[in-house]
């Protein structure tokens, strides 16, 4: 991921509201949730969830798709991962004094594992 496709994404998810709708549909699962669901559980009116989900669908975070007569938005689990990836890619590997070309740190436990794909 690129250094501005990566900071327009956490961009997108600084403010509190978009990074709870994001959490509630990294928790609903693969089936996401509806706009009532979320509106729901997050206590705000529909217009702000509105603008927030466009924040969100406009970057790529959440999808949307119509189910009947009502809207289920959906996280971008790839999305998020690529994110995750991307902040943690150089996780431990230490950083040269400037001006020396010193070597770097063992990695350490806290990178995370790239699960296999099947």
């Amino acid at each position: 991921m690129k250094l501005e496709e990566l900071a327009g994404c956490l961009e997108k998810l600084g403010n509190p509201t978009r990074l709870a709708i994001v959490r509630l549909l990294i928790k609903a699962g693969p089936d996401g949730m509806t706009v009532g669901e979320l509106q729901g559980h997050l206590a705000i009116p529909a217009s702000t969830l509105s603008h927030h989900i466009l924040f969100l669908v406009t970057s790529s975070l959440i999808q949307q798709e119509r189910d009947g007569r009502m809207v289920r938005c959906k996280v971008n689990l790839p999305l998020i991962d690529d994110i995750i990836q991307a902040l943690m890619a150089e996780c431990c590997a230490g950083v040269d004094a400037v001006g020396t070309g010193g070597g770097a740190a063992p990695a350490c436990s806290a990178r995370p594992r790239r699960k296999a794909q099947s």
